[in-house]
């Protein structure tokens, strides 16, 4: 996502290409965070350590699933295409699909979204730490178009320094986050099997 808000940010549409895709970001993570935090109270997620270590294992195989796939991904050889300026009217669109197809941020928020739904914190302690959530997930969609008006010169070398960072150690650093994150969940839930 900072990779194509960098693009956004240097293409003709600018700043309000740019927002418009952290808008279409951030409404498609608010829309899926609240039916994980919807539907895990609707179902009301178990709290026999048992069934939530079940649950952990599923969620950890799962995490090393999509970890295993952008491997096999990454190895794939890259097409070279020609970029092409996107409308400010098309930013927002494919602000909603770049998070609807965004796998990997989507494999992290299920775990968090399930915490959240199994809490016993109020309504509005809840509405927070979605908000959090949601917040936290699409810093890479908001925080560009925020550092960019606050300091449109410094955000520009910023961002491409980012960009380049991205563009090299991207790939490696979303691995290592699924595989802790699935490595965490999957020695959880044996250890709530174990007890």
């Amino acid at each position: 996502m900072l990779t194509e808000q960098t693009v956004l940010l240097a293409g003709p549409g600018g700043p309000r290409a740019a927002t418009r895709y952290a808008i279409g970001v951030l409404g498609t993570l608010l829309v899926i965070v609240g039916a994980l935090v919807l539907f895990g109270r609707a179902i009301s997620l178990p709290t026999e350590p048992q069934l939530d270590a079940t649950l952990d294992l599923v969620v950890g195989a799962a995490l090393l699933a999509v970890a295993a796939v952008v491997v096999a991904l990454r190895r794939r050889p890259r097409p070279h295409h020609d970029h092409t300026a996107l409308t400010d009217r098309a930013a927002l669109p494919f602000g909603v699909f770049s998070m609807v197809t965004n796998f990997t941020t989507l494999a992290l928020l299920v775990p968090a979204a399930k915490e959240i739904s199994s809490s016993e914190s109020s309504p509005a302690a809840r509405l927070v730490l979605v908000a959090i959530l949601v917040a936290l997930a699409g810093l890479p969609a908001w925080g560009p178009v925020a550092l960019t008006r606050a300091a449109p010169t410094t955000a520009h070398r910023t961002l491409a320094a980012a960009g380049t960072w991205i563009d090299r150690h991207g790939g490696t650093l979303v691995i290592a986050l699924l595989t802790a994150a699935g490595v965490f969940f999957l020695a959880r839930g044996v250890l709530g099997l174990l007890d």
